[in-house]
């Protein structure tokens, strides 16, 4: 036999062992997601939509009821620390968009206004009542604008938690524009070594983050789904046109509005400590901007938090968003009154 025949062997022999390899890693991330999924069960319901399934986690009694929408990447359990606390003081509803946790993936565009949409139309699907206080964090603060510019009577109020403001990558510092756009860029891989179970093997689908271990069984299942980095870039291409469409929405004179908004003294610990003040100093300043949505506005500053308010001052929107809904109960407007404080 010659070289030629031995090197082409060995190069056939290494291709298909690593072909293997790959089908075994994806299978395995696969099963064990099934696996896992049908432990922990659905939390909740799945209500159809368009027909779609979408996932809608309610809890406590009371109206107006909140709805939770989260940011970029999370799904319903992002609110876990806040929704049972709330929920001792009206109704609180989770749910995933689409693609992500247990709602279905669906085809076509992902901007704001057909987000917003899809929610309207769950909420009305699940038999839900409006009026709603619609709770959004971080990117969620622009379909919150599409969803009071589409549907106004639906509201009873909005409540930013360190919420996006369209078009906002125009205003932020231009190194943090280039980190954000190497991570697209990066997602794609991110998405194969997921799919074929890099992250699994290596012990990163099944980790719990303290303060959440009564929820591990929901975590493990809902972790290491390839389906939701896609979800993640098809919202990402469309988070320009989102802006587009929110950019003027507002102000919304009749619609109370709570602000509580990140500490600009703390800062990513994984950005240039300069991008992060610089991002700090703009985005203070977009989120004081928020305020002229409603002349019944309110900012509150969470101390010592960063942009995951939910989990790390879980206290501050525990305390703060029952006063709200107290306020739009009794009418009593008294507090919004465009103030802004740290807490």
């Amino acid at each position: 036999m010659t070289r030629t025949k031995i090197a082409g062997y060995a190069v056939l022999t290494l291709v298909a062992s690593a072909a293997f390899i790959a089908a075994l890693g994806a299978t395995y991330n696969a099963l064990s997601l099934r696996h896992y999924r049908a432990l922990a069960g659905v939390p909740g319901k799945l209500v159809s939509v368009d027909g779609y399934k979408m996932h809608l986690f309610c809890s406590g009694q009371g109206v107006p009821a909140i709805i939770l929408d989260a940011g970029l990447g999370d799904d319903s359990l992002i609110w876990a620390k806040v929704q049972p606390q709330l929920s001792r003081s009206t109704t609180v509803c989770s749910y995933d968009r689409a693609g992500f946790g247990w709602s279905e993936a669906r085809p076509g565009d992902r901007d704001a206004n057909t987000i917003a949409t899809q929610l309207h139309d769950l909420l009305h699907a699940a038999g839900l009542k409006p009026p709603f206080v619609l709770m959004g964090h971080s990117i969620s603060g622009v379909r919150l604008r599409a969803y009071a510019s589409r549907y106004p009577t639906d509201l009873a109020g909005l409540i930013f938690v360190d919420g996006a403001t369209p078009l906002q990558n125009d205003r932020i510092p231009t190194a943090l524009v280039d980190i954000q756009n190497r991570q697209r860029r990066n997602m794609p891989w991110t998405w194969w070594k997921m799919a074929l179970g890099w992250y699994r093997i290596n012990g990163q689908c099944t980790e719990v983050t303290p303060g959440f271990e009564r929820y591990a069984a929901w975590i493990k299942a809902d972790s290491c789904d390839p389906g939701q980095v896609t979800a993640i870039e098809r919202e990402l291409d469309f988070e320009r046109l989102s802006g587009e469409q929110t950019v003027h929405a507002g102000p919304f004179p009749e619609l109370p509005i709570l602000i509580i908004s990140r500490d600009p003294s703390v800062y990513p610990p994984n950005w240039p400590v300069a991008v992060g003040k610089a991002n700090a100093l703009v985005w203070n300043t977009m989120q004081e901007e928020a305020k002229a949505l409603s002349p019944h506005s309110r900012r509150i500053i969470a101390r010592h938090s960063d942009h995951n308010i939910q989990l790390d001052r879980p206290d501050l929107i525990n305390k703060v968003v029952p006063q709200f809904i107290d306020d739009i109960r009794n009418k009593n407007l008294s507090r919004l009154d465009k103030s802004t404080t740290y807490q």
